[in-house]
């Protein structure tokens, strides 16, 4: 389904256009739906591509976990856009398909270990409303993790958060970016969240 664009498609104008859509087509093929939506407010777009760029270089959490933690904050918020582009971005970082895949059918699914299990249900409590999050799920997270990988896996579901809301309700829709994935991603199960 195509995104419907509740804010309008902005025209990519200008010089900063020309850089925004050579960039995009560079990194992604195409330029991004939520490209369109911040080249509204130019500060913020460059405000946001900043601090992805800054996130992108943290590498206390394990890359397998991060992507879980992301994919899971985006099923629970039910982000088409986010889960579609963070299922692309996992392959593209050679990560394992098939548990990634498998994200929104977490419960019934054997392909996650007990910390990866924990991972998914604390992204999942984390972005729930109102927040589910216990100290026994802190704990036992920071017992495997250790503080600094903790802190950057609870800052990545936060901002999955604000990713997936702002995508959401911007109306923006998967744009097939996971089509070239070998593996399908898994629908959400009857009653998930997504």
């Amino acid at each position: 389904m195509p995104s419907t664009f509740r804010i309008p498609k902005a025209e990519l104008t200008g010089l900063y256009g020309a850089v925004v859509r050579r960039i995009s087509k560079k990194m992604y093929g195409e330029v991004p739906d939520v490209g369109y939506v911040y080249f509204h407010h130019k500060p913020l777009l460059r405000a946001v591509m900043g601090f992805e760029t800054r996130v992108g270089r943290w590498k206390a959490l394990d890359p397998t976990y991060k992507s879980l933690a992301e994919m899971a904050a985006a099923s629970t918020i039910g982000c088409s856009w986010c889960l579609d582009f963070g299922y692309y971005l996992a392959r593209n970082e050679d990560l394992d398909l098939a548990k990634i895949s498998q994200v929104q059918v977490w419960r019934t699914s054997e392909v996650f270990d007990e910390t990866e299990r924990k991972v998914i249900e604390y992204a999942e409590a984390m972005s729930s409303t109102p927040m589910t999050v216990t100290d026994e799920m802190v704990a036992a997270l920071l017992a495997e993790l250790g503080t600094e990988a903790m802190v950057e896996l609870t800052q990545m579901i936060a901002l999955e958060n604000m990713r997936s809301r702002f995508n959401s309700a911007a109306g923006l829709q998967s744009q097939g970016y996971s089509d070239v994935c070998e593996i399908p991603l898994a629908p959400a199960s009857v009653g998930s969240r997504a």
